[in-house]
This record gives C-alpha cells, structure tokens and sequence, in this order.
C-alpha cells in the first residue's frame, strides 16, 4: 500500500476535530517531504537533534511536535520553533521551558504526560499526583509555559479492556482538570492520547490527538 493509500484510509477514520500527528521519528526527509505534499502539515519526532536537523531542512510551515521524552538540557534547542511539546513529566523541565519561553520572549504549547499504563518503562506524573500538581503555585504562575492539556500512552498490550480504561482514567483527569484550573489555564483543551494500535480507541474516548506513525509511514 503506497503512502497516499494510508493516508487517506487513517485521514477517513479519524473526525475533523482530532488532530493527527504524523510521527515521523527515523523516516527520511524525502518521505515526510511526500507527506507534505499530500497535506499533512503536523509532524511528531522524539529526539531533539533528529527534530532540529529535520526542521533546517524542510518546510517551515511544518507544525513540529516533540513527543519524545525531553531532557531539560534540550528545551533551549526547540524552544524558538516547536508547535507542542506533548511529554513534559515533571514540575522541573516545566519550569525550563518556562525559563526557555522567558528568554526569547515567547510563550511555548505544552502537554502534561501523565503515566495510565502498567508499564514502568513509561513516564509521567502519576493520577494521585495530577491534583496537587495543577494546584501549586508554580503552574498558577506560568506565563511563558503554555500547558494546553495532557497526554498519555497505554499498555502495549492486547487486552483492549485495559487500553479502553487506562484512556478512560486519563479523560477522566483531563476533564477534572480543565474544569477546575479554567482561569489560570485558557488553552487546557487538548488530550493527546492514541497510537497506531489504538488510535481508534482513544477517539472513542475523547482524544483530540492521536499520534501515528508506522500505520501512515510502513515499517521502519
């Protein structure tokens, strides 16, 4: 099946108010050039240096997503160009790319991942610390790190029992947050969660963005 048959299929299943993030970590340019070309413009990778490199070479009315775990020694390195970071995981890479977005003056889209799977292999914040999180100061303070939801990951696993209620707890959070921290938090209105292997779940759920790649792209 050829790229544009893939996208076409995913695009036809996937409603108009959920965001698709085609995950483009370790495919060439020439192929994300391919995609572009047939009109999809959100692009997702997981390394900074990858995400950087692929950014100077490509168009630049690409919307670049960090999806990847994030070390705080990078932020300074998208900080000028990233579209969403979606995997921010802790209150101290929160405060760099606070401090980042302060010294070039510009306010950076965030995520918070919160970890909903059984696997420890994962990170992010989890459920029991969602609320004291979004009620301490430091988030009430922000003014240049612009939390705009939260993401998840489930269980990679066949049990889509599981993956329909680790997604369940995750918009359960969501929903829980965004009601409570409106006036400190404007932009809390996307749920990133949903992979190749479940994205069809996730929607069923409630995610406004799902992030694919193998699915779009082939193999790697």
């Amino acid at each position: 099946m050829s790229l544009l048959e893939r996208f076409n299929t995913i695009k036809s299943t996937i409603p108009a108010n959920v965001t698709l993030v085609a995950v483009s970590k370790t495919y060439p340019n020439e192929v994300i050039q391919e995609a572009y070309n047939l009109g999809q413009r959100v692009f997702g990778e997981n390394r900074v240096q990858e995400l950087t490199s692929k950014y100077d070479a490509l168009p630049k009315d690409i919307e670049w997503h960090l999806i990847g775990h994030l070390q705080k020694n990078k932020v300074k390195y998208i900080a000028s160009f990233v579209k969403l970071i979606h995997a921010v995981d802790s209150l101290e890479l929160l405060q760099t790319i606070e401090n980042e977005g302060r010294k070039i003056n510009r306010k950076i889209p965030c995520l918070i991942q919160i970890h909903i799977a059984q696997e420890d292999t994962k990170f992010g914040l989890s459920p029991d610390e969602v609320n004291t999180f979004f009620e301490s100061a430091e988030v009430k303070n922000l003014a240049f790190a612009d939390i705009q939801g939260l993401m998840g990951m489930a269980t990679f696993t066949d049990n889509l029992i599981q993956v329909k209620e680790e997604f369940e707890t995750l918009a359960q959070l969501f929903e829980t947050v965004k009601s409570k921290s409106h006036s400190y938090l404007p932009n809390f209105n996307q749920l990133s969660m949903g992979m190749s292997g479940d994205y069809a779940i996730a929607i069923e759920k409630g995610s406004t963005m799902v992030r694919i790649g193998s699915a779009l792209f082939g193999a790697r």
